[in-house]
């Protein structure tokens, strides 16, 4: 079942590779014949759109009934299984007294709970506070490292890990906060199910701080609403990072987190894919966390989210469409891989063949139908009963704007994925910063 680490090798020959044939795939259609240049675009959107489409339509309600159910058995629990709470903090002195604070009041029995902080090298206050605090918390565990100690959150997480004997280990941002009884709710839920992994769904916290939080928010509802319909499905589950339950014989079968990623989540996603380890997502209680407030932070952010994402599936392909997946993993994962990666790049290279040859584009029946389907992702999404924050509405105005601000990912994902094929990578922990000033929401 092991599935060991890979290493970073020939990522820059693959990404050239993958960049000169979305570059062909996107300039192509333009020197077909007037009357054939969207057949490609059309022809992928009705099977490309026809998949999402199946995707989003597919099971939520059962899925969300199913997994809501639980809520009324989590006291009935028997044989609880030690816990251990990871939470990799660098530079988090405006949130970590909250986080440690927040996971002691959790429901779960406290002699089953400990909690493991990694000290990355922080240079501001975490570590008098959690001088402090570990001094009164006999289940709080601090490990210090020094900031130059490499692998970045891999690295610390990792740090943790040769020290853990728990059943699970739950991950954590420093800026996540849960409900009383989140982790009762989603052990069981885990347990029930048979899964070695279960993500929980991130919400935002600061919905209602400007309109760029208010989009995440509902594209956080959006990308698990999708998740749960690949799924149902017989598709693929991707963790997130923040609150990620994780079964930990497991984890160290496929090698503990993968130090060569920029994305340690996106990784050990795919590691446990092709271990055939069962991951799912649980829809309610969600995990809280802040979304970014300015454009040059989600441009930070999202750079390093698509890096990684990229660097997974050029890491892993091999194994990707080989036998040990099934073929419904396989189809999903060439779909998304297609719409998330490829239609961007591709979208960006009909772009500029539009403009030197002065025609006109020749995708924008896949990008039409892609945005549609994001659209109804949304509004799903955030019709949907849940629990923490409550969900943007989806209204006229709000739904276009979402829709819009999604196209960030068509200039995003173009840039890394240039950059990455003629650049070295030098692996760096790229953290996103976190205020502290927004607390848990019912």
């Amino acid at each position: 079942m092991a599935a060991s680490v890979v290493t970073r090798d020939h990522r820059r020959g693959k990404t050239a590779l993958f960049l000169i044939f979305c570059g062909w795939a996107g300039a192509a259609p333009h020197w077909f014949a007037p009357g054939r240049s969207l057949l490609p675009a059309i022809t992928l959107a009705f099977f490309l759109g026809g998949y999402g489409l199946r995707t989003v339509l597919r099971g939520h309600k059962k899925w969300f009934e199913n997994s809501n159910s639980r809520k009324s058995q989590t006291l009935q629990v028997k044989g609880t299984p030690q816990v251990d709470v990871l939470v990799a903090a660098r530079d988090e002195e405006k949130v970590i007294r909250r986080l440690v604070e927040g996971v002691q009041a959790l429901s779960y029995p406290k002699e089953k709970l400990s909690i493991w902080i990694i000290d990355d090298g922080s240079q501001d206050g975490t570590s008098c506070v959690l001088e402090d605090m570990e001094q009164q918390l006999p289940n709080l565990n601090v490990i210090r490292r020094t900031r130059a100690a490499g692998g970045g959150k891999s690295g610390a997480l990792n740090e943790a890990l040769r020290k853990l004997k728990g059943d699970w280990l739950l991950i954590l941002d420093a800026d996540a906060q849960l409900q009383e009884d989140s982790l009762e709710r989603l052990v069981l839920f885990a347990q029930q199910g048979g899964w070695s992994a279960v993500q929980l769904r991130k919400s935002v916290v600061n919905a209602e701080s400007n309109l760029l939080t208010r989009c995440q928010a509902m594209e956080m509802a959006m990308d698990a609403f999708i998740q749960q319909g690949r799924l149902a499905g017989g598709g693929v589950v991707e963790l997130r990072g923040n609150g990620q339950l994780l079964r930990r014989s497991v984890v160290e079968e496929c090698g503990g987190f993968n130090e060569d990623t920029v994305t340690d989540d996106l990784d050990l996603s795919f590691r446990f894919l092709i271990s055939g380890a069962l991951v799912s997502i649980l829809w309610d209680p969600p995990v809280q966390e802040e979304a970014v407030e300015t454009f040059s932070a989600l441009w930070k952010q999202r750079q390093r989210w698509a890096e990684g994402g990229l660097q997974r599936f050029f890491d892993y392909w091999p194994l990707l469409i080989s036998g040990k997946l099934t073929f419904h993993q396989r189809r999903d994962l060439a779909c998304f891989f297609l719409l998330q990666y490829a239609l961007p790049v591709i979208s960006f290279s009909d772009l500029i063949t539009t403009i030197f040859t002065r025609t006109i584009p020749a995708y924008w029946p896949l990008s039409i139908v892609a945005f549609s389907i994001s659209g109804l992702a949304y509004w799903r999404g955030c019709i949907t009963n849940c629990e923490g924050p409550t969900l943007p509405s989806p209204r006229s105005f709000s739904l276009i704007l979402s829709i819009a601000y999604l196209a960030h990912w068509f200039i995003v994902i173009p840039w890394v994925t240039v950059r990455m094929a003629l650049f070295p990578k030098k692996l760096i922990w790229a953290k996103t910063n976190h205020h502290g000033e927004n607390t848990l929401k019912a």
